[in-house]
């Protein structure tokens, strides 16, 4: 379970104690909640470092000398790829940042997510499936607040052959349904544990506990 836009070391703490295996570090991006300077995210990944918890770095960059150079300001333990990156990026990244994990984030537009999702998954370590859109004129990479076709997502995961996380829109009221439906591997949210802008306890643990109770 992965809470994203971690702003601060009080909400990485936060989300650790209330059970998040991992957390979501936000980088530049074009639009979209969660954003932090980079100093910032490396200093929650100090903070919490001897702790049992993932550190994903969501970097907008796609091109492989700008994804190893924003990684290198950071130092998450996974690279969280938001947007296409440029042609043969992620064998070069692995070559690079061999103890690193790489998840690529797929927009879940139409089905042909799906025929994408089958080429990329021999090439990353997870895929994540996101409620944007990367063609619009000012990209949305995430952090929408919006579901998109869990059918679609299904159909994905039972192709892959990695871990595929499920994000977009997800909340306490519908994460029962949403992992009933896709049966991902892992589920990622932002919004939906948040209270003007910031992470809210009751709301995470209301969610936590309807992940645990739906998985009885």
């Amino acid at each position: 379970m992965k809470i994203c836009c971690i702003s601060s070391i009080e909400e990485a703490q936060m989300a650790i104690d209330a059970g998040a295996s991992a957390f979501g570090l936000v980088g530049p991006m074009p639009s979209g909640p969660g954003i932090i300077s980079n100093e910032m995210i490396s200093k929650i990944v100090h903070a919490v470092a001897n702790q049992p918890v993932e550190t994903f770095l969501l970097t907008s960059e796609t091109t492989v000398e700008g994804i190893y150079n924003h990684y290198q300001k950071t130092k998450t333990t996974t690279i969280q790829l938001v947007d296409e990156i440029e042609k043969n990026g992620h064998a070069r990244l692995k070559e690079l940042l061999p103890e690193v994990k790489i998840i690529q984030v797929l927009h879940v537009l139409n089905e042909k997510t799906i025929d994408e999702a089958e080429r990329l998954m021999h090439e990353v370590d997870a895929l994540l499936l996101d409620s944007g859109n990367p063609n619009l004129k000012i990209k949305t990479l995430g952090g929408t607040g919006e579901i998109h076709n869990w059918e679609i997502s299904k159909s994905i995961v039972i192709k892959s052959k990695i871990p595929v996380w499920l994000a977009g829109g997800l909340k306490p009221e519908n994460i029962q349904e949403a992992i009933a439906t896709v049966q991902p591997y892992g589920v990622d949210l932002c919004s939906g544990v948040r209270l003007n802008g910031n992470l809210n306890e009751n709301k995470l643990l209301s969610f936590f506990d309807k992940v645990k109770t739906g998985r009885n």
